[in-house]
């Protein structure tokens, strides 16, 4: 038989308690017509009534005082319906924690083995919760630090800064753990919530380790490559094949092969030096002259089959490495100029813009499909194999860029257009920008 719905006991348990009201009102109008006193005996009636409502009630109220996790009393007629109404929601809500408990747990308990740290931050930046990593690499106690600011325990005025930037799409790369300074840490924050921060802490160092054994492999390598790749060109350069065509054009694919092979070497050498390089050695730089070289050398390149020209509209000048930037401008150009038919434009500008100033050049080429662009600066990534191979490029020239670009605190955008042209422009920061060299007159 199917347990009756609660609407259902509510009906029953209404008419159970309209039924003994009814039967107490009748057997009250009896008792009163026989003894001749009916208003008091109505009266007396519905003050028993009233009374064994209030017990009722007291009961219920009892029940529910007392917690107890037994059924509630069955003979009240319609309070034990609206007590059993309670009870239900009770458990119900009982188990819904109890569900909710458990998952929380769960999630603790993953939580508590990840292999990264992670910080539950308030609003305010309190510490809400961490896991073991966390207090391993942070130097963290649950006791002692549980509540307080997360600021007030970083000794680190890198982290400091990083914290009070608060940005997410900003990590912390590479920087000692205030537990034990030979641990290298990244961090980053994810927000969560209203205003919540999660902190997670990851323990980088066998990957920078990893790192460094690729960059001093590259660099050996590179380098070990040089001396024979050199004596190999030499050679080629002392065989005379001229009157042998058939020998004469395997001679001059070896010799251009070779060269192209020293290129590779000269720019994995330079990406070794510029991944070991922490900062920039600063001096002055003089736009004007670096320009007027950099139009020169394009024009060698271009063999004088492209429009070159300058549009400097910025009288400042840069504050870094001149060579570095040179290299990285060159690169640039020199880009410009193999992938732009002959007979197109290539432009050098230099101007000024908000917080900075900006190198651009700007090109009439092929231009680059849109689905190549974010991974245009890595290294020996192609547009096209075949088409980099006939332009002599080694793959390396943009990393090259990106490099020196991120030494000097500046950022490299890259605007393309398939059959329009293209355009690679230098942000810097205003930092790095100087007023005009004046110039030397001794």
């Amino acid at each position: 038989m199917p347990k009756p719905t609660l609407n259902v006991l509510q009906s029953r348990a209404w008419q159970v308690s309209l039924g003994r009201l009814l039967l107490l009102f009748a057997i009250a109008l009896v008792v009163g017509f026989a003894s001749g006193y009916v208003l008091p005996a109505l009266v007396l009636m519905f003050a028993g009534y009233s009374l064994w409502s209030l017990y009722s009630l007291l009961r219920v109220q009892r029940w529910l005082l007392s917690r107890t996790r037994l059924p509630p009393p069955s003979d009240m007629g319609v309070w034990s319906d609206v007590a059993e109404f309670i009870y239900r929601r009770h458990l119900g809500s009982r188990n819904r924690q109890r569900r909710l408990v458990r998952l929380l747990r769960a999630y603790r308990e993953a939580a508590a083995v990840l292999p990264d740290g992670v910080v539950v931050l308030s609003a305010m930046r309190q510490i809400v919760w961490f896991n073991e990593s966390a207090a391993r690499l942070l130097g963290l106690d649950g006791q002692r630090h549980r509540g307080m600011i997360i600021d007030r325990l970083m000794r680190n005025a890198q982290i400091l800064a990083w914290l009070a930037q608060a940005r997410a799409n900003d990590p912390l790369i590479d920087v000692p753990a205030p537990a034990d300074p030979d641990i290298r840490m990244s961090m980053r924050l994810i927000p969560y919530a209203q205003g919540q921060w999660l902190l997670v802490v990851r323990d980088v160092s066998m990957l920078l380790k990893l790192e460094q054994v690729r960059r001093d492999f590259v660099a050996n390598v590179s380098h070990e490559l040089r001396t024979p790749l050199t004596v190999l060109h030499g050679y080629l350069d002392l065989i005379d094949a001229e009157h042998d065509p058939e020998l004469d054009g395997m001679v001059r694919e070896m010799r251009k092969q070779s060269a192209r092979m020293a290129q590779i070497v000269e720019d994995l050498l330079t990406l070794s030096r510029l991944d070991a390089q922490a900062d920039t050695h600063d001096e002055p730089i003089a736009m004007t002259a670096l320009l007027a070289g950099l139009r020169r050398d394009a024009e060698a390149l271009s063999q004088h089959q492209h429009e070159i020209r300058i549009e400097a509209t910025s009288t400042r000048d840069l504050r870094g490495s001149a060579k570095d930037l040179h290299s990285a401008f060159a690169n640039l150009v020199a880009n410009a100029v193999r992938y732009t038919p002959p007979g197109g434009r290539i432009v050098l500008r230099w101007f000024d813009e908000t917080g900075g100033a900006c190198f651009a050049v700007q090109d009439s080429g092929c231009g680059i499909p849109a689905e190549h662009l974010p991974r245009i600066t890595e290294r020996f990534y192609r547009v096209s194999t075949s088409r980099s191979r006939d332009k002599g490029g080694t793959g390396l020239g943009l990393s090259i860029v990106k490099h020196v670009l991120g030494l000097h605190q500046a950022r490299l955008d890259i605007q393309s257009e398939v059959g329009v042209g293209s355009t690679f422009s230098a942000h810097f920061p205003g930092e790095r920008v100087i007023d005009a060299i004046a110039p030397d007159l001794n």
